[in-house]
């Protein structure tokens, strides 16, 4: 099955491969550089996602060391609403790093040693960006595998047993081309919703399929419920300005800009004080869903005119877009504004 697996995944992917931004077919090698943001910010994120992230980047910053030389601040407002805002300081890390470095480390090893690099995405630069042969396994890949080889032990034991077939159907030649290829096959055809078999071209070998049930597979475990967490964010006007704080550089949404919050990120439901004295007016409850736990999260509108103390920046309301707010304040925001 092995080598059947990869000439006829590749013969699909020749005429299959989806358009990118970020992605070079007809056997040319990609620039590290996009290679390796496009990774970055596909970590847990979806194509249609990042793909006008990716534009807005390389546009503003071309090449690794204009990267390197940007303020970290307006990196993070470019990412604002991708999510994972870890990812963006480590971005900026990264480029600095490669920069005096000169250029990107072909090897896994040596990637995995660059901020915010972990198996996965080392594996894929090397493979995609170098030609290395390396086994790049994702959430699409483990599907596809754990369908094709019938492995029905429950996630996330069946990890070992995954990667151990995926690196037994890795080509010598063409790693990165493989690599790409199995997050198409996961993504458009043995997606986790549907299993179009009479388009895959693995459907002959696949053992998921000749069981009769390729949608069990990859078997996971029960989801425990998100614990939910409750907070309030303060919206403190002044002459068409709005009141914005830094965020800590370590934690929740680190080293964005925010509203000012009652501590929900550090204590699990808020109970900290308003950031200025006086009267508050009900400005409405946004939710939003993290990772590990779910948020409801009240607005409170100041109806006084005492400005905060503290440190922070008065930031014009009609140009509120242009700050970086990540998702759940600029959903405190947009309530707020809605109510004129």
């Amino acid at each position: 099955m092995q080598d059947r697996a990869a000439s006829l995944l590749l013969d699909w992917y020749d005429g299959h491969a989806r358009s990118l931004p970020w992605r070079v077919t007809g056997g040319a090698l990609p620039d590290p550089y996009r290679v390796w943001l496009s990774e970055v910010m596909l970590q847990q994120t979806t194509t249609a996602a990042v793909a006008p992230y990716f534009t807005r980047f390389t546009r503003r910053w071309p090449d690794v060391q204009a990267l390197a030389a940007a303020a970290e601040e307006e990196v993070m407002a470019e990412w604002a609403g991708l999510g994972y805002y870890s990812r963006a300081r480590n971005l900026v890390k990264c480029a600095v790093q490669v920069a005096e470095m000169g250029r990107f480390p072909e090897s896994e090893d040596e990637l995995r040693q660059l901020p915010g690099l972990g198996a996965y995405t080392a594996a894929a630069i090397a493979a995609i960006a170098f030609g290395k042969r390396a086994v790049v396994v994702d959430a699409n890949v483990e599907r596809v595998v754990a369908r094709l080889f019938a492995i029905d032990e429950p996630l996330p034991a069946a990890r070992k047993a995954i990667r151990e077939k995926a690196d037994a159907i890795t080509p010598d030649d063409r790693a990165g081309d493989f690599a790409q290829a199995m997050m198409d096959l996961g993504a458009t055809i043995c997606t986790s919703r549907d299993a179009k078999c009479l388009l895959c071209p693995l459907q002959s070998i696949c053992e998921g399929r000749a069981s009769g049930d390729p949608l069990r597979l990859p078997v996971k475990a029960k989801k425990k419920p998100k614990p939910s967490r409750t907070g309030t964010a303060f919206w403190i006007e002044r002459e068409g300005q709005v009141w914005l704080v830094k965020r800590p550089g370590k934690g929740m949404l680190g080293g964005m800009r925010a509203l000012p919050d009652d501590g929900w990120s550090a204590r699990g439901n808020g109970h900290g004080e308003p950031p200025v004295a006086g009267m508050w007016e009900a400005g409405g409850v946004v939710r939003h869903s993290f990772t590990h736990f779910d948020l409801e999260l009240a607005v409170a509108i100041h109806a006084g005119k005492q400005g905060p103390s503290g440190e922070g920046e008065w930031w014009p309301v009609e140009k509120l877009d242009d700050a970086g707010l990540p998702t759940l304040f600029a959903k405190a925001a947009q309530r707020v504004l809605a109510r004129g």
